[in-house]
């Protein structure tokens, strides 16, 4: 059974096209072409864009594009490089990770609503607490009533001198 990649190149040739030929049509770089045709999925750094290569060029030369995706992923499990996807994070359990982990879960309009109601009941208790404590600081507030009572004495202020 021929390999994807002599599928390809035989498909190719059987039409009379040029590796340039594709590439213009598919819109493929032609160092990606002779890769597929090759075999040398190295070249590729996903196998996505070996996967999307693959179907185009297929397509183009009007192969039996998902019976070819097929097996190119029969061969691509068989490579190193391409048995496992690669993972998409690095395993790291780092406090900072947790904590970034439970800040990305909050809501922001819902964090900005509820500080604006807490500035607002401090501002509130700071305006009532200040307010009693005028009231208590006033030394005329808790004067009673008085009676005006003129000095006895007789005595007077001096005059200011000329």
């Amino acid at each position: 059974m021929p390999t994807v990649a002599e599928q390809l190149r035989a498909a190719r040739e059987a039409k009379n096209l040029t590796v340039q030929q594709v590439a213009d049509a598919t819109k493929i770089r032609t160092d990606h072409i002779r890769a597929l045709e090759e075999g040398n999925f190295g070249a590729f750094s996903a196998p996505v864009y070996i996967r999307g290569s693959v179907k185009n060029y297929g397509a183009l030369l009007k192969l039996d594009v998902p019976k070819l995706v097929i097996e190119l992923d029969a061969e691509l499990k068989g490579t190193e490089k391409f048995s496992e996807p690669p993972p998409l994070i690095k395993e790291t359990k780092s406090p900072v990770d947790h904590a970034l982990f439970w800040l990305s879960k909050v809501n922001v309009k819902v964090v900005i609503a509820a500080g604006g109601v807490l500035v607002v009941v401090v501002v509130v208790g700071i305006a009532h607490w200040a307010w009693h404590q005028r009231k208590g600081a006033d030394p005329l507030a808790n004067l009673q009533p008085a009676v005006y009572q003129p000095a006895s004495s007789g005595d007077t202020l001096p005059l200011p001198k000329k």
